[in-house]
């Protein structure tokens, strides 16, 4: 019997992507059954592309990701789904990435007693052309993990929003994404909370899923070259906000005090990079990271800014 695959997308203020992205989710070799769309953006992006196979929902005050995919998961499980696969509208899944994902679920959930919460594919950064990796939590911080491409799937904790095939069966046995995270975060504390009630979060080579990541630059840091990403005020804000807020909290005993100071080394980097690199609106970005540091530590969370 086929799996019953929805898709979910959350939109803001891109309708090329958009566009792209919602084909390449309805072309792929196995057909997805409807695609949920939440768009954020101020005007509506989407007017005439409502149909029978897309659902969309404009929210012109801007809901976030995190209140987006409560709405998602909730439809997803009122409307008696196996699967939700959820997207940021900058990402473009290759022709087959689905029907490689189910296959391995399929393959694994036979083989192995721990199920599967979920799966995603091999993210690649468009513009550099490197893999965009999952993350590990270990002892007081979130860590990058590591790509392994001599093997056919891998586990980490939370593999990123986009891209990941969400099963509805796990997402009923926890709470919904937390939508005061806003945005940024909500993927790393999601994943971590399924990881948390047994279940194996994974990552499969063969799939493949092309997205845009931030906006990054290649810099030169003495002989060496590097890429760092660039972000918006808003980004800096809540990146450092929510990252701070979700470390200090799942770290346990005393790597709750080397969390404090792993948040202060980042928020020092950060500040020495927007120095170094950022050419627009330095000090905005600056208090930004400052100001989302200090509420993460403060547990002050939901849509804000001042």
């Amino acid at each position: 019997m086929r799996a019953k695959v929805a898709a979910y997308i959350t939109l803001y203020q891109d309708k090329q992507a958009a566009n792209k992205c919602i084909q390449a989710i309805k072309s792929q070799s196995i057909p997805i059954d409807i695609v949920f769309v939440v768009d954020n953006s101020e005007q509506e992006l989407l007017k005439l592309n409502n149909s029978a196979s897309v659902l969309i929902h404009h929210y012109p005050e801007n809901i976030g990701i995190g209140q987006g995919l409560v709405l998602g998961v909730e439809w997803a499980i009122r409307e008696d789904y196996d699967f939700l696969w959820t997207f940021d509208q900058d990402s473009l899944p290759t022709k087959n990435c689905l029907e490689i994902l189910l296959k391995f679920y399929n393959k694994l959930s036979l083989e192995n007693d721990k199920k599967i919460a979920i799966i995603a594919p091999t993210s690649i950064d468009e513009k550099t052309g490197k893999v965009i990796e999952g993350a590990v939590f270990v002892k007081d911080q979130f860590k990058s993990c590591k790509h392994k491409d001599n093997v056919d799937f891998y586990e980490c904790d939370s593999p990123i929003t986009s891209g990941s095939l969400i099963s509805i069966a796990a997402a009923k046995t926890i709470g919904l994404p937390r939508a005061e995270l806003f945005i940024d975060g909500i993927d790393l504390d999601y994943g971590l909370r399924l990881h948390q009630q047994g279940f194996r979060n994974l990552i499969v080579t063969k799939a493949i899923m092309y997205h845009n990541f931030g906006n990054p630059v290649k810099v030169k840091f003495f002989w060496r070259e590097a890429i760092v990403h660039q972000y918006s005020v808003l980004r800096n804000y809540y990146i450092n906000r929510n990252h701070t807020y979700l470390e200090t909290r799942y770290a346990q005993g005393l790597y709750r005090l080397t969390s404090y100071s792993q948040r202060i080394k980042y928020l020092l980097r950060r500040i020495v990079t927007i120095l170094l690199y950022d050419h627009e609106e330095k000090t905005i970005k600056i208090w930004a990271c400052l100001l989302g540091t200090f509420h993460g530590f403060q547990g002050k969370l939901g849509k804000t800014w001042f």
